[in-house]
């Protein structure tokens, strides 16, 4: 039996589906959570977690099978792994390879943490909206209340 070569990759290549990486360490269980996973639909969802990165030091992967994440979802992911890179996986081999972009405006993926905030009133039915001022790290504006809300308050909301 020949010897395995050390620089082996230790995380299975999938056939199809999407791959996450450069997430900022540790943010990954986030990112399942915001992305509903694991779900009954899909089989197999691979996470590594705080490996090491010539890029940004220690990184988190996530290979979800199966599946590639729609526009909604690379927003959400965005708010949380800002510096991420998302591979469409399709027979063994990456299709596409995008640096994730957090867009100029969001819409109903946050809540304004300002209180009085009408988005927040129930018998308002509005959709929170949010201008990205800051990309990295993420600082967004409510559209209504003009409340900035900072990177530690958006984790906050996927936790």
């Amino acid at each position: 039996m020949a010897k395995k070569d050390k620089s082996e990759l230790k995380i299975k290549a999938i056939e199809n589906g999407t791959v996450i990486d450069h997430i900022t360490a540790t943010k990954s269980l986030h990112i399942l959570k915001v992305l509903g996973l694991p779900d009954c639909k899909t089989q197999n969802v691979t996470v590594a977690m705080n490996v090491s990165s010539s890029e940004i030091g220690r990184k988190d992967i996530l290979k979800i099978e199966n599946r590639e994440l729609d526009h909604k979802e690379l927003n959400q992911v965005a708010l949380i792994a800002p510096q991420a890179t998302i591979n469409i996986i399709r027979n063994f081999e990456p299709v596409k390879k995008d640096k994730i972009r957090l867009p100029d405006k969001i819409t109903s993926i946050l809540k304004c943490t300002n209180p009085k905030c009408i988005t927040n009133y129930e018998n308002e039915p509005i959709t929170p909206k949010f201008n990205v001022i800051e990309k990295y790290p993420p600082v967004v504006r409510c559209h209504y209340c003009e409340k900035l809300i900072k990177t530690e308050e958006i984790e906050k909301q996927f936790e």
